[in-house]
């Protein structure tokens, strides 16, 4: 498909006349956007609202508050809109890609979620015993590393969330269909 819309493009760009830094910007966006995904294969995927609405259901009934963490937190998006809903939690999110990260960054800056942080950095130097739910949307190639991840460091009774991608091997304690463009899934697994 690409290849039959590189010459099109080629012959566009140069009808129009449009000049190169136009392609270096272009490149230089696409870079900071999916800087690390060579690395992690891990593309980044936007959830959308309605799993973030599903997302609320998972959290628990804490007196004293509960801790969530997003691993590949992307905009934030599930950050802010879970921190807005339940105020009495700690989100967390950890983003390896820089403007995404700095997007996300800002929207919790400005937007005022002192109960929110957002890390750039791996999700493999996080340490998960410190979390009530998990929530990860990545791709299906991190998910078995993940799973012995969240294994070795949940606490019993911790909830861990994969949106669409399963984990090889492992059933999911439950499973939500949300219903949304990408037909997403949301795979919970109580340990």
């Amino acid at each position: 498909p690409i290849q039959l819309l590189f010459a099109p493009a080629l012959v566009l760009m140069l009808a129009l006349d449009i000049p190169p830094e136009f392609s270096l910007a272009a490149f230089l966006i696409l870079l900071v956007v999916y800087w690390s995904t060579f690395r992690t294969q891990v593309p980044l995927y936007l959830s959308s609202n309605k799993v973030w609405h599903a997302l609320e259901s998972f959290l628990p009934d804490a007196k004293n508050g509960f801790r969530f963490i997003d691993l590949g937190s992307g905009l934030g998006g599930v950050l802010t809109h879970l921190a807005r809903v339940r105020p009495d939690g700690h989100y967390s999110g950890v983003e390896s890609a820089p403007l995404p990260f700095l997007w996300s960054w800002l929207r919790v800056k400005l937007g005022g979620y002192r109960q929110c942080t957002v890390q750039w950095g791996s999700l493999w130097n996080r340490d998960l015993a410190q979390y009530d739910v998990v929530f990860a949307y990545l791709s299906p190639v991190p998910m078995e590393r993940l799973w012995r991840k969240a294994r070795a460091e949940m606490r019993p009774g911790t909830i861990f969330i994969s949106s669409t991608f399963a984990v090889p091997e492992q059933s999911p304690h439950e499973t939500v269909q949300v219903d949304d463009l990408h037909r997403s899934t949301l795979l919970v697994w109580r340990m």
